[in-house]
């Protein structure tokens, strides 16, 4: 039997009906049996701050260090905001990084999925979150790129897929994902 494996979906849009938290849940439905995708919430991460570092840490960085370090894998769920990923998103790459050599993120094997109401797909977010996560060392998974344009005429109100080719092109970058997991995983 296949291991499941434990996959954190960071969702860089905090209002609870995005369309990109839609696509994570939708995502998380149609999921292979060996991917286990959670949605860990990013919003009660202060703002990084490295003077709070240099006390005690907030719990709520602790909490979400911890998580991240104990999952297989990360699978980050972006809009874009002005050509760029939303700043709680990459607040949370920020506070997952630090202490600098301590970063929770090193080594992890990942994936980006970039919503869009319109129709470039989000690839100015999709690109600069790449940027981010090459420095922290998340092993991204280069194919298939999930650019999403139009998401809010891809998923109903249960969060199901209802485009065949949507739900076939996920079902795709899935299995790609849990393969890469498989390839880049730390033993």
């Amino acid at each position: 039997m296949e291991e499941k494996r434990d996959v954190v979906v960071l969702v860089g849009s905090l209002r609870k009906a995005s369309l990109t938290r839609r696509v994570a849940r939708a995502l998380q439905k149609i999921a292979p049996a060996s991917l286990a995708l959670e949605i860990v919430e990013i919003r009660d991460l202060q703002m990084y701050d490295e003077d709070l570092e240099t006390q005690t840490p907030p719990r709520e960085w602790v909490a979400f260090r911890e998580r991240i370090k104990r999952c297989d894998a990360v699978l980050f769920a972006t809009p874009e905001y002005n050509r760029s990923v939303p700043g709680c998103l990459k607040n949370a790459v920020d506070v997952g990084s630090r202490p600098g050599g301590h970063g929770v993120f090193a080594g992890k094997p990942g994936a980006i999925v970039s919503v869009t109401p319109y129709g470039l797909g989000a690839f100015g977010a999709n690109h600069h979150l790449r940027q981010a996560l090459v420095y922290v060392d998340v092993l991204t998974m280069a194919q298939p790129e999930a650019y999403v344009s139009q998401a809010g005429e891809l998923v109903d109100e249960e969060f199901n897929i209802t485009k065949e080719a949507s739900r076939k092109f996920f079902d795709t970058f899935l299995k790609a994902f849990a393969a890469w997991i498989e390839l880049t995983r730390k033993k």
